[in-house]
């Protein structure tokens, strides 16, 4: 009877094993924000983002306007033609890591690295072996399986992949306007027009030329293309 009245006292533990469970509204909200706190950053580093806008600048250089379009408005067409362009990779995080993670079937870490795989991806097809090899570092061994390589690798080396491509576009739509640029020049001095910039002649024949070949929907569709 001693025993039974022990047994029947002593308090039971319970420990659920089932397994995992949907994070809470609560911590949904702080990653929500972390990640707007650091979207600029990931915009910038992790997309097409700084090749568009660079070829947009370079596009409106070239033309010689200094402030049309201005600042804002390419940075809003660069941001939505990066959105265009990673649409089908923020499809697939958002499959493979995002609502697995809403739903309680992975954690946090698990949804890290199931979200890391498709962007790596798509960022290695981007980046070019020369600048994957200068950042691996003591991880030589793993540029024959690219996939291996940390995000601080992959990271800083797609970034001047990205660089070293928009100057590249940024060099062929250059030359027609510097051919534009040399004509009107060699017309102003042949007429003895010395005084004149030449700059300010070529302006007009410059933005026509751009008019008529429908300039931005082309450099739009070269970036498009160049990313495929």
């Amino acid at each position: 009877m001693r025993y039974d009245y022990i047994a029947a006292a002593s308090p039971s533990v319970n420990i659920n094993l089932s397994g995992l469970h949907a994070p809470s509204s609560a911590l949904v909200i702080i990653v929500g924000l972390t990640l707007l706190s650091i979207a600029p950053s990931l915009l910038i580093l992790m997309t097409g983002f700084t090749r568009i806008f660079i070829v947009l600048g370079l596009t409106r250089s070239a033309l010689g306007l200094q402030n049309t379009p201005p600042n804002q408005v390419i940075a809003g067409l660069a941001l939505f033609i990066s959105l265009a362009i990673m649409a089908p990779v923020l499809g697939q995080i958002n499959h493979v890591a995002v609502q697995p993670y809403l739903h309680g079937k992975v954690n946090a870490t698990q949804a890290i690295e199931k979200g890391e795989v498709p962007l790596k991806s798509w960022m290695l097809k981007q980046t070019r072996d020369s600048e994957l090899s200068m950042f691996a570092g003591n991880k030589q061994n793993l540029l024959k399986d690219p996939a291996k390589l940390p995000m601080t690798v992959v990271i800083p080396a797609f970034v001047l992949s990205e660089v070293q491509s928009a100057f590249i576009i940024g060099f062929v739509i250059f030359l027609p306007f510097m051919i534009i640029d040399l004509v009107v020049a060699s017309i102003l001095m042949a007429m003895g027009m010395f005084m004149l910039p030449p700059t300010l002649v070529s302006l007009p024949f410059k933005i026509l030329l751009f008019v008529l070949v429908d300039g931005w929907s082309l450099v739009v569709h070269s970036l498009l293309l160049s990313f495929h």
